[in-house]
């Protein structure tokens, strides 16, 4: 579950902020809210859906809907056990387009256990969609409302994963008579609790994904609502990667080499180009031995290329001869990454396993991974209050702020710059299982 380490698709170099291409997307929110209906509903009503997947669910046997209503949410919940106990358990990924867009939706678990699961979907995401139950929400006689805290820990997340746009689909409210004044008391609640995480790019929406109001069709049983249906919004919503304009970063995933004598020698460096952009003749500094290279060729499967940018799977031939594995990191020279001895950083524990501060941890950071260990666990977040205090361990779907000593210096950036470089997991270095997500701070 390589949660935050996972690789995110950008756009071609030369995009202007403000264009719209692919846009990924999560569902998220707490048990229930109708996250894998609303998708359904998407797909359905944006014709995205093919008769025989249509017929196949007509039919199911695990079906919740009375009559012959199709139940939507078994469009994405494709599991067995998933259908049977009418929940959400993994990340399921579906692709649909519209003739303005094309998406990629992940729908994630609203259960807490499932939290992990969640964290996996948003790390690629441009977009979430919080799902709020109006039946859910308790609205108490002098006016306050109390959101759930599921709701409040996928806001938090997707806030730490530095999601640009936050639509906030308050759903079900057909089984409030569309009442508009409690659609205003939710989201002046949402909004209050948005300010105090830093989340600004809010876009509240009334809908039912049950019946279909305010998804892909405006809805005429909510007049007092004019603002755009979650589909129009969908697809005007800008996609940028900051990445473009970052400094180059190129982790080294494998050192590429042909049989032959010296003369016909052949030593090239494979990977994916996650920041900034290199071109023949570019000056470079191998992290962390801090070698200086020169670019001498850049090599894909179509031949020769002058320079290429973010995004690009590409094989780096250097003018030195150097010791350079996998790991290392090639990059600008005039703008080199930060090594690390001590990572400070936020983090989301993963494991039902409580953390042991004892205990040595693999780190895994872009292609590199090297023995860890927690040294200390500066404040842990409260989701409710978003208040930070004191603790000694970490257990199962915590967030904290912590400093992480590791054997080896790691070449790393902020994650609020360039996510790939400033994103890791951690690993039970006996079970092999990814205990944490982290981002790191500078």
């Amino acid at each position: 579950m390589n949660a935050v380490v996972a690789q995110k698709d950008t756009q071609q170099a030369g995009q202007q902020q403000g264009e719209r291409g692919l846009l990924r997307f999560i569902t998220a929110g707490s048990v229930d809210d109708g996250k894998s209906t609303l998708i359904g509903r998407l797909l359905f009503d944006s014709k995205g859906i093919f008769a025989d997947q249509l017929d196949a669910i007509s039919r199911a046997k695990h079906k919740r809907t009375v009559g012959d209503t199709i139940d939507l949410s078994l469009l994405t919940d494709g599991l067995e056990a998933e259908r049977e106990q009418g929940i959400t358990i993994d990340i399921a990924y579906r692709y649909f387009a519209t003739p303005k867009r094309k998406f990629i939706i992940a729908d994630a678990p609203g259960h807490e256990q499932y939290t992990r699961n969640m964290v996996t979907g948003a790390s690629t995401a441009d977009a979430v969609i919080i799902l709020i139950d109006v039946s859910k929400v308790k609205l108490n006689d002098d006016g306050s409302v109390e959101l759930l805290t599921q709701t409040k820990r996928h806001s938090t997340i997707a806030h730490l994963l530095r999601i640009e746009h936050v639509v906030v689909a308050v759903n079900k409210m057909d089984l409030v008579n569309y009442d508009r004044t409690v659609y205003d008391r939710i989201v002046a609640e949402y909004r209050k609790f948005a300010e105090q995480l830093g989340l600004t790019d809010i876009h509240p929406i009334p809908l039912s994904a049950l019946v279909g109001d305010n998804v892909v069709e405006a809805s005429d049983k909510m007049p007092w609502y004019q603002g755009p249906t979650l589909i129009e919004l969908l697809e005007s919503l800008s996609v940028y990667d900051e990445s473009h304009e970052q400094a180059f970063r190129f982790p080294v995933q494998l050192v590429a080499r042909h049989g032959g004598h010296l003369a016909d020698d052949f030593r090239g460096y494979m990977g994916r180009i996650e920041a900034g952009k290199v071109q023949k003749g570019d000056k470079l500094l191998v992290q962390p031995s801090g070698l200086s290279a020169t670019v001498k060729d850049i090599v894909t499967l179509d031949g020769s290329l002058e320079s290429a940018h973010v995004g690009q799977s590409v094989t780096i031939l250097l003018e030195e001869y150097l010791d350079i594995s996998r790991g290392d990191m090639l990059v600008a020279a005039d703008a080199p990454a930060t090594l690390l001895k001590t990572v400070n950083a936020d983090i989301c524990w993963l494991s039902e396993e409580p953390l042991d501060m004892r205990r040595k941890y693999w780190m895994k950071h872009t292609t590199k991974q090297v023995p860890a260990r927690v040294a200390n666990i500066d404040t842990l977040l409260d989701i409710n209050t978003q208040e930070r205090r004191t603790t000694d361990t970490l257990k199962l779907n915590d967030i904290a702020t912590v400093s992480i000593n590791v054997a080896q210096p790691l070449a790393a950036d902020a994650y609020a710059d360039i996510r790939t470089t400033g994103a890791f997991i951690l690993i039970d270095e006996v079970t092999h299982q990814t205990v944490a997500a982290g981002m790191i701070r500078l």
